[in-house]
């Protein structure tokens, strides 16, 4: 059953993940997150920056991982091929209706309306996380690091990859501190 609940979760993300890896990570999210919880936000959150720092498709990356942590190598291989299958065969079947129909102005704005959609669900999701982030960080560190990472993303033109890799790295090698280290439940117990 569980093999069969991975293959459906990621053909699903496979089916509706119209324009790739933005519009496909919030599908994943449901699916892994709040559908059938095999993992927290806080752990997709880090799949997610971990996989945008590597190369290739996202979809795929996080399907593998996903699948690999959920069922073993057998799930990764059936996570992979759920998630992949329908874009070969949509692609085949769509560009060949398409590519007939190229100079029709329906198929153009079909292509365009789209456009809003993805936009949506990327604005949902960049609020979670948003909201996310300040419940851990804070809203001043929050917005500063939202701000800094938009500077260099767009402004500097750096890679996110390697903006994702230097915040890493930064939490990595940053001291803890001392509430840090007690835990929340030490914590109280020594106020």
């Amino acid at each position: 059953m569980q093999q069969w609940n991975l293959f459906l979760a990621f053909f699903r993300v496979g089916i509706f993940g119209y324009g790739g890896g933005p519009s496909s990570i919030p599908l994943v999210h449901n699916e892994v997150v709040k559908k059938y919880k095999w993992m927290s936000d806080d752990d997709f959150a880090d799949v997610l920056a971990l996989g945008n720092s590597l190369p290739g498709p996202i979809a795929t990356k996080m399907a593998g991982y996903i699948g690999y942590r959920v069922s073993g190598l057998l799930g990764m291989i059936n996570a992979v091929l759920a998630t992949i299958i329908p874009t070969i065969i949509l692609m085949i079947l769509l560009l060949t209706f398409l590519n007939s129909f190229r100079d029709q102005p329906w198929v153009n704005g079909m292509t365009q309306a789209v456009v809003p959609v993805v936009g949506v669900m990327l604005a949902v999701m960049t609020y979670d996380f948003f909201k996310k982030a300040n419940t851990n960080l804070g809203l001043i560190l929050t917005i500063l690091l939202g701000a800094a990472s938009l500077l260099l993303i767009e402004a500097a033109g750096i890679h996110p990859g390697l903006v994702i890799a230097a915040l890493l790295i930064v939490a990595l090698v940053r001291p803890m501190n001392q509430n840090d280290s007690a835990g929340p439940s030490k914590s109280k117990e020594s106020s």
